[in-house]
């Protein structure tokens, strides 16, 4: 499993850390600051699976030929985390949380198909997990707000 450079680690870290500090403010922060965190979460984690749906895109497009069905799964991270956001309006805080962790699952078990173009999986992962453990914290504070 290659390991990702140092510049690709870092900005990746960087990427991530709206995760933890987002669910974090939400579940531990001051009352008046929930409303804006769960939103920079829930905004966060659309804009990364969109990232994600690029990236697959990207990996699948370079085939020859490109095979239609990758890369219609490709577009669905990006549709998930975005009809998500179109419901906030519609549905509870925790539904929307769970949604997003499922999609974050099913992206990463995609990534992880038979014959799948994957350069970093480790990365993958890392990436995966916090997204999941911020939104499960979330999660469990909406469960109890």
């Amino acid at each position: 499993m290659p390991v990702a450079p140092a510049p690709v680690l870092i900005l990746a870290l960087f990427g991530l850390a709206g995760f933890p500090l987002a669910a974090g403010t939400y579940a531990f922060g001051p009352a008046d600051l929930r409303f804006m965190a769960i939103h920079i979460l829930l905004t966060w984690s659309a804009v990364v699976l969109g990232f994600l749906g690029g990236i697959r895109w990207s990996q699948e497009s370079t085939r020859d030929p490109p095979r239609f069905l990758r890369l219609a799964g490709a577009m669905l991270p990006p549709l998930a985390g975005g009809g998500l956001l179109l419901a906030r309006d519609y549905l509870a805080a925790d539904w929307i949380i769970g949604g997003f962790i499922a999609a974050y699952l099913a992206a990463w078990l995609f990534d992880r198909a038979p014959e799948t173009l994957s350069r970093y999986p480790a990365l993958m992962t890392l990436l995966t997990f916090s997204a999941c453990v911020s939104l499960a914290l979330a999660l469990e504070k909406a469960l109890r707000i």
